[in-house]
């Protein structure tokens, strides 16, 4: 019989699943890596890594691990739970950065010396 892993587990392991497949992703995404060929050099398929980024409890660890080697050589499940990754940071200023607007007309007056 076979065992839908996501029934079995309770809400909080589900949630860190789903996280741990999150952060996966986010590597991924910093290292600009393709996702096919992350699995392509983990030895799986698309739609394996489509459900471990998406965090399907039903993956064996072996994969998770694999699939992280091949985003990020030498990086550890520890790495990837502290985000001790430049990539990651070098994405976060990237996304955190905005865009300038013009200053109001009451703006520049207050400027202006």
């Amino acid at each position: 019989m076979k065992v839908q892993q996501s029934a079995v587990l309770s809400t909080h392991l589900a949630q860190e699943v789903v996280h741990l497949g999150h952060l996966v992703a986010r590597l991924r995404q910093a290292r600009q890596v393709k996702q096919a060929d992350a699995a392509l050099r983990a030895g799986l398929s698309r739609n394996t890594a489509y459900r471990l980024e998406k965090g399907d409890p039903g993956l064996a660890i072996g994969q998770v691990l694999r699939y992280l080697e091949a985003i990020a050589p030498g990086t550890t499940l520890a790495d990837l739970l502290t985000q001790a990754d430049p990539a990651l940071t070098a994405l976060q200023a990237r996304e955190s950065t905005k865009r300038v607007r013009d200053l109001s007309a009451a703006e520049l007056d207050e400027l202006n010396f």
